[in-house]
């Protein structure tokens, strides 16, 4: 792949021996960019959306190399749904395709995170404004409530080690208001004890040398509070993007306990607001830092938040990519996942106990995150960003009653 618009060589799929169909980089960037743009609907239906649409319909992608995306995005820190897009890119045409689909897939919410940034920035003192968060930090409560479930669903089954993870990480998060890193990777080592026991080891030292990697990226926070310079933005959020474990809303609770209660940075109102965009818009939850950044130092913050995140992200898709495909399936190395996944569950869920102290303020607000929580329990045909726009309507009506 030398050129923008040239075909990609025809690849032998992993699936049975048959051939994937040809595209070029301009299509697949293309369709990344689409996917980017209308995306909505959160980790799992974004990871669908790529199933459906480049293994199924256009052949562009192998099952077995969409699998072990999906496995591959499971397994490191990061969004789900952007490490997978990474991998396919770079499954078609190696680093310079996972670096155009990384672009492709994040610019569009980026770019719209900076337009509702400014716009909060230049309007928020407006009542009106202050009504339409009202609604919608409610739903957003909803929103998260739901997530943190079904992710219990996924990740935890009737696994009793995983349950017992879950649940001191979720009251250590609501206790402490803040998400300690180093629970994250003594969850990670006491699941692989347990799954993998230490005289099993001398068959997997071959794996060993990832979890000093994944250690490296969840050491503790600095203390040191504000400024915002350029190298604690890039520092934090880096951090913070090697903290997300499959769903983006993973990286609420740590955002929470540096950008709030250790930085303070932004005030709790304004947290939750960012939460709210990242609901209002499509493409990767964790876009949310963009609105963070923004606040804190404008576009040049939005920026530096953005990369700080989205790098170790992708970093953790081209490095260990060709190492994967031979070790993915590493008894040893998913149990220590499956631990650290456990882990970030109960720290969302955690999250949603510290978040709805600050959303739900009154009867008004408790019935908004009640009737998200049961559309979305009850209905597959209604998505968030619909929930959302109700939620800031009602908000806009009941707010002034209640000043």
């Amino acid at each position: 792949m030398a050129a923008f618009g040239w075909k990609i060589e025809n690849a032998q799929s992993h699936d049975q021996g048959a051939a994937t169909a040809p595209c070029t980089v301009r299509q697949l960037l293309g369709y990344f960019l689409s996917l980017g743009t209308f995306g909505f609907g959160g980790p799992i239906a974004l990871a669908g959306y790529m199933q459906r649409d480049l293994v199924e319909k256009r052949r562009w992608i192998s099952k077995q190399d969409y699998l072990d995306g999906l496995a591959l995005a499971q397994l490191a820190p990061g969004p789900l749904a952007a490490q997978l897009a990474m991998y396919l890119g770079y499954v078609r045409a190696g680093i310079w395709g996972a670096t155009l689909v990384s672009l492709a897939f994040i610019l569009p919410s980026f770019l719209m995170v900076l337009g509702i940034s400014w716009f909060y920035v230049r309007f928020g003192g407006l009542e009106w404004m202050q009504a339409l968060f009202y609604g919608i930090g409610a739903a957003v409560i909803g929103i998260i409530v739901r997530a943190a479930h079904k992710l219990v669903k996924l990740t935890l089954e009737k696994d009793v080690g995983l349950w017992a993870i879950f649940l001191v990480l979720a009251v250590v998060t609501a206790a402490t208001q803040s998400e300690i890193a180093w629970l994250f990777l003594g969850a990670g080592l006491i699941s692989m004890l347990v799954k993998a026991p230490p005289w099993k080891w001398s068959q997997r030292l071959s794996v060993l040398s990832v979890v000093p990697m994944v250690g490296s990226q969840v050491g503790s926070m600095a203390v040191e509070p504000i400024p915002a310079t350029a190298m604690r933005l890039l520092g934090f959020f880096g951090k913070a993007g090697a903290m997300v474990f499959g769903s983006g809303l993973a990286i609420v609770p740590f955002l929470y306990g540096g950008v709030v209660k250790e930085y303070h940075w932004l005030t709790e109102r304004q947290f939750m607001d960012a939460v709210a965009v990242a609901m209002i818009t499509p493409g990767p939850v964790v876009i949310t830092v963009a609105f963070i950044g923004y606040l804190v130092r404008g576009p040049w913050g939005a920026t530096l938040a953005a990369i700080g995140v989205f790098l170790p992200v992708y970093l953790f898709v081209i490095l260990p990519a060709p190492w994967f495909k031979k070790h993915g399936k590493d008894v040893w190395l998913n149990a220590f996942v499956k631990g650290v996944t456990a882990a970030a569950t109960g720290a969302i869920a955690g999250a949603c106990v510290v978040l709805a102290q600050r959303a739900i303020v009154d009867i008004p607000t408790a019935v908004i995150a009640l009737v998200t929580l049961g559309v979305l329990s009850t209905s597959k045909k209604v998505h968030e960003p619909v929930l959302i726009l109700a939620s800031g309507l009602a908000g806009l009506l009941l707010f002034k009653g209640m000043r």
